[in-house]
């Protein structure tokens, strides 16, 4: 049977205290006093699985919390590259505020908002790439396992993109919930040995109940 390589995608918990504001890549506390979805994701989530976060508090205290509900996993990989995307020197404004500061600037972005870069920062485009290498290089070392990425909605976007060859624009449009989990899986075909497989898509943005 060709090795079947099953990421489990999980968004962290609600952020605190950025109703309105791009956050981005900034490192923001996130809440997880929701036990019973905690719990819930727990008898979800696989065993014997390989855990990964980024490098950002939020995904790590989510996924600290998942384990205190009663998974035991080993200590996860960090994995910088899997972080949100970064908006540069518009981290922590609102929309509103990015136009009133730098209004052409802002109309430029909003051209092409996928591919065009905020100042100082990253394009959801950027944020496909290096996801994807991230994404090559664990699959092929943790080939045939469950991986359980504990990570952000634009870095899921990103997957999905990846997964199925999207355009950003398409990506964009994909909703991820706090505390949803998306499934993919790379299956190993026999004519694509060696060229990453395909891929399948098992669940998008699921929401474990209470």
């Amino acid at each position: 049977m060709s090795p079947v390589t099953r990421w489990w995608w999980v968004r962290h918990a609600p952020v605190v205290d950025a109703d309105g504001l791009i956050y981005g890549s900034s490192d923001i506390d996130c809440d997880v006093s929701n036990s019973a979805h905690f719990k819930a994701l727990a008898q979800a989530l696989p065993q014997d699985a390989v855990w990964v976060t980024s490098h950002l508090s939020r995904a790590q205290k989510t996924a600290r919390a998942i384990a205190d509900a009663g998974l035991n996993f080993p200590e996860p990989l960090v994995e910088e590259d899997l972080g949100e995307q970064n908006f540069g020197d518009w981290q922590g404004m609102s929309w509103a505020k990015m136009m009133a500061t730098d209004p052409e600037t802002y109309k430029v972005y909003w051209s092409d908002p996928t591919r065009n870069r905020p100042p100082g920062g990253e394009s959801f485009a950027d944020l496909i790439a290096r996801t994807g290498v991230v994404i090559d290089r664990l699959g092929e070392q943790h080939k045939g396992r469950d991986i359980v990425a504990v990570v952000h909605g634009g870095t899921i976007r990103a997957a999905m993109a990846v997964a199925l060859k999207l355009e950003p624009e398409q990506g964009m449009a994909i909703r991820i919930d706090t505390l949803s989990t998306t499934i993919l899986e790379n299956v190993e075909d026999g004519l694509l040995r060696g060229k990453g497989g395909v891929w399948r898509v098992v669940g998008v943005n699921r929401l474990v109940p209470e």
